[in-house]
């Protein structure tokens, strides 16, 4: 029986970080309820510059982090760029696939990669629990289909990606399938919250992974906390509060999309391996 390899990418930078707490939680849970024998591994990215070898992993996921997601000079950059092609262009031209998840800054990162639009600051740091719009293409997304439309998910972030270029999109066959929330009194373009990067490889702007533990505890820190009042007002803050635990927000979405995407990505490679024996 063929062992399932899942590498974790740390992409927090030696910050205390919740969100890769719930990305273990979910990996050790899938490890749990298998069948198969399955393999946890985690690399720090930048702080210890670890990198995975793409051949000893048959699964990625790579965790949101702070700071730019724009060049700065480090080591890492050059070799996470690497590793993105590695995964896209391993996948075109073999049959044992390499799934990868992008969440956050990864997805920031590989969306400005790929030149795939304008990845630019906010005008103020975005925090709270956001519904998240599938687009049409979105809407058939298997990874969604448990969800409605909107559906809730938590969103943390200083930078946004607006403008995606379209014709880039069509080039390398690329898809968005979701968008943030429709405000026609602000006079903003709508971010870009979720892409198809290819039958393998998905991104999220928001972070599936969230919990309501793990949000109860982001909203300790002060920036965290005053960034959703000033985004929402205090009453939409409270009503978040009260909302947090409800089942079908982002509990839903936790339990959905991961999940969902480990369950896809095993299944593939248990089939591959059956048509090679």
């Amino acid at each position: 029986m063929k062992d399932i390899r899942i590498a974790l990418l740390d992409m927090n930078n030696n910050h205390v970080n919740q969100g890769f707490r719930n990305i273990k939680e979910i990996s050790e849970a899938f490890q749990q309820n298998s069948e198969e024998n399955v393999i946890i591994k985690t690399f720090d990215v930048r702080f210890k510059d670890e990198m995975p070898e793409i051949g000893d992993f048959d699964i990625f996921i790579s965790s949101g982090g702070p700071g730019t997601p724009h060049r700065e000079g480090f080591e890492w950059e050059e070799r996470f760029a690497n590793f993105l092609d590695t995964v896209f262009e391993h996948n075109k031209y073999n049959e044992d696939k390499k799934y990868l998840f992008l969440i956050c800054h990864s997805f920031q990162l590989a969306s400005i990669h790929w030149k795939l639009g304008n990845i630019c600051k906010r005008k103020s740091y975005s925090f709270g629990v956001m519904p998240v719009h599938k687009t049409r293409e979105g809407r058939d997304e298997f990874l969604f289909k448990n969800l409605p439309d909107p559906f809730y998910a938590v969103d943390s972030r200083a930078y946004q990606f607006i403008e995606p270029d379209h014709k880039r999109f069509e080039e390398l066959g690329m898809t968005v399938m979701a968008i943030e929330k429709f405000r026609p009194h602000i006079n903003l373009e709508r971010a870009v919250m979720a892409v198809r990067f290819s039958d393998e490889i998905f991104g999220t702007q928001f972070h599936p992974e969230a919990s309501p533990e793990g949000l109860i505890e982001n909203l300790k820190d002060d920036k965290n906390r005053e960034a959703m009042i000033e985004n929402f007002g205090m009453e939409k803050y409270l009503e978040t509060m009260d909302r947090i635990d409800d089942e079908d927000k982002i509990i839903l979405t936790r339990n959905q999309i991961l999940p969902r995407f480990l369950q896809f990505a095993k299944k593939n490679i248990l089939k591959e391996v059956e048509s090679l024996a």
